[in-house]
């Protein structure tokens, strides 16, 4: 099984890229997948916020505050 990401910013000035996952050229479905570097990728379900650094965290909470208070239960 083959997989690729492309990535795009909701908004111009993000740093947090928001990844679209492939599988063998198929858009993979029901993911929210997420990167900083377009090389390491979050996924928001698995990932968010215990494999996020502070700093991560701390840009992700500000440019997607719905999430933040989405998770706001969940700890590092």
């Amino acid at each position: 099984m083959s997989e690729r990401y492309e990535f795009y910013k909701d908004e111009p000035e993000n740093k947090v890229w928001v990844a679209v996952q492939y599988i063998d050229d198929v858009m993979a479905k029901g993911g929210l997948y997420f990167s900083f570097d377009k090389k390491t990728v979050l996924n928001l379900w698995t990932d968010y916020p215990q494999k996020f650094t502070a700093e991560q965290k701390a840009i992700f909470d500000k440019e997607y505050p719905y999430w933040a208070d989405f998770f706001k239960g969940r700890t590092i």
